[in-house]
């Protein structure tokens, strides 16, 4: 079996003015498919990162990937050592291996040891946006809440942070719990913008209210000096992103969580590997989410569904999609989890009509980056991404 054909196919979709520590995001975001062919009829679909930069990145190793056995996985990775390009790739061949073989992915990575996956959702303070209006105080995201729980039985939920003052998030996530009750789980990601002192403050009031606090300040040292000065867990996915990271987050005891994303570890089977390291350090694992479309939501569920170390809940940003690229629509979450797809490979069947026309989005749109910074001068002209903030 050979790849005859690499599509790269960039797309881009609506996404809401959601606020964050370093701006809001732009009327679209942007993903890139691969689709991969073999000489003997089977198609496999990947999804990566959006932008020039991805694109890029994919088109240097057109002559790698053509003509290679998708079961050849090391051998291919071996010829792409950058995680983030190997990452889709890596999903679009085990796509292809499942369906040959007649196999869901998930059992190409061991099998299943749960399913369905529990969910938290995100809980963003917003600009001003159809349908939702505003949210900007801590009563509007109690609001928010509300309506996550309401429509698809959520019990657990992560405030993206690094927005509002603190003392405005310690309010917000105060009333989440008063709402919410004790055993409801709540999560805090101000990605990083906190000072260290201000991080231990925050993170201080808010023990007994948060499950654990998601990167309140930034690197491997300003964690680990948090958390010498707290009781409340802290979980990361920007001061530990990479294999060889670990030595030094151990040595220092910088977090207790590491929140996995086979997009920037390089793909599902590093993502294993990445949980094993955490099970032999006592390390707790969960699992990040982004903008992302239903290619990598597939990927995501049969990597949640094989790795045994995975117990906390997945982080899902999936509620504020509009629009997916699956035929038969958005998958849906009941009571906070989401069925793991049985068929061959990923399990699921992409609309490349739906493809096409958010193709057709990507050129129209002009967007060749995430620039969260950019479009949050349009609101607020000196606008600066200052770190820390507080």
């Amino acid at each position: 079996m050979k790849i005859v054909d690499f599509q790269i196919l960039p797309v881009a979709f609506p996404d809401p003015p959601l606020r964050n520590s370093t701006g809001v995001h732009e009327p679209y975001a942007l993903r890139t498919l691969i689709k991969l062919t073999t000489d003997d009829g089977f198609t496999g679909w990947g999804e990566t990162y959006g932008g020039s930069q991805p694109i890029e990145s994919l088109q240097a190793v057109q002559e790698v990937v053509l003509g290679a056995d998708p079961f050849s996985l090391e051998a291919l990775r071996l010829q792409i050592p950058e995680p983030r390009t190997y990452a889709g790739l890596e999903v679009a061949c085990l796509d292809i291996m499942g369906q040959a073989l007649g196999q869901p992915v998930y059992n190409l990575l061991g099998g299943k040891v749960r399913d369905p996956i529990e969910f938290a959702a995100y809980l963003f303070y917003h600009l001003d946006c159809p349908a939702r209006g505003e949210c900007l105080s801590p009563e509007r995201m109690v609001e928010q809440g509300q309506a996550l729980v309401r429509e698809h039985g959520f019990t657990a939920l992560k405030l993206k942070g690094g927005v509002l003052p603190p003392d405005e998030e310690i309010a917000t996530l105060r009333l989440l719990r008063a709402e919410f009750g004790p055993d409801f789980r709540l999560r805090h990601d101000p990605n990083a913008i906190w000072s260290v002192e201000t991080s231990i403050r925050v993170t201080n009031a808010l023990e007994g209210v948060l499950e654990y606090m998601e990167d309140p300040t930034w690197g491997l040292e300003g964690m680990a000096e948090v958390n010498r000065n707290v009781n409340v867990p802290l979980s990361t996915n920007m001061c530990l992103t990479a294999f060889e990271h670990f030595p030094e987050a151990i040595r220092l005891h910088s977090v207790d969580v590491v929140l996995s994303d086979h997009h920037f570890w390089g793909g599902l089977r590093a993502t294993q590997e990445m949980a094993k390291i955490c099970e032999t350090w006592g390390l707790g694992v969960s699992m990040h989410s982004n903008s992302h479309l239903g290619v990598s939501l597939a990927a995501m569920l049969h990597a949640a569904a094989a790795t045994p170390r995975l117990t906390y809940a997945c982080d899902t940003h999936y509620v504020w999609l509009e629009e997916d690229i699956l035929v038969g629509g958005k998958p849906r979450f009941t009571d906070g989890y989401m069925s793991v797809p049985n068929g061959p490979g990923l399990g699921i069947t992409v609309d490349e009509d739906a493809v096409a026309r958010m193709g057709e989005d990507y050129v129209a749109c002009g967007l060749t980056g995430r620039d969260d910074v950019g479009y949050m001068r349009k609101f607020v002209p000196d606008w600066e991404p200052l770190r820390p903030r507080w």
